[in-house]
């Protein structure tokens, strides 16, 4: 399970170096597993700008700045809430790039409209658009972590391969 993360984080290092690029990333469903991985490498500080792990409302509010309206209307696991970490993390960083990603990890915390295993990753560039998407991973919570991680790490993959 942690191989196709750690090759992940090595591809992102790599990408990031090579274009001159920073990250820096909000984790309120990986709780700092995707900062870790990525800092396991060495030469990770040329890239990693900063980490939060905003796990409570109370965080999302104070550290990155997301309106609690927001939250009381669509809940911190949600689209908007997603992207407003995203945007949060990169008025409060020197980054060029931003991962945000929010969840329930399970096993408990699901509804039938929010099950276990619901995700949103959110990776914005700063002058640009966010791009979000939803998932319902499956398996344990260290299963539902780790496809998280590895998601976002090739979402941002992708867009930079795009926008190089």
């Amino acid at each position: 399970m942690g191989e196709a993360l750690d090759d992940l984080a090595g591809q992102v290092l790599e990408r990031c170096r090579a274009a001159g690029v920073r990250l820096a990333l909000a984790e309120a469903c990986t709780g700092g597993l995707l900062c870790a991985r990525l800092t396991d490498i060495p030469g990770a500080s040329a890239v990693v700008e900063r980490g939060f792990v905003p796990y409570s409302h109370e965080s999302k509010v104070e550290q990155l700045g997301v309106p609690l309206e927001l939250l009381q209307a669509h809940g911190s696991v949600s689209a908007e809430a997603v992207e407003a970490l995203a945007r949060g993390v990169l008025e409060r960083s020197r980054a060029d790039w931003v991962i945000a990603e929010t969840g329930i990890a399970g096993p408990g915390g699901g509804t039938p409209h929010k099950p276990v295993g619901l995700a949103f990753i959110a990776v914005l560039r700063r002058g640009g658009a966010a791009t979000v998407e939803r998932h319902v991973f499956t398996g344990d919570r260290l299963q539902v972590r780790h496809a998280v991680a590895e998601r976002a790490l090739a979402l941002l993959l992708a867009r930079m391969t795009v926008e190089s």
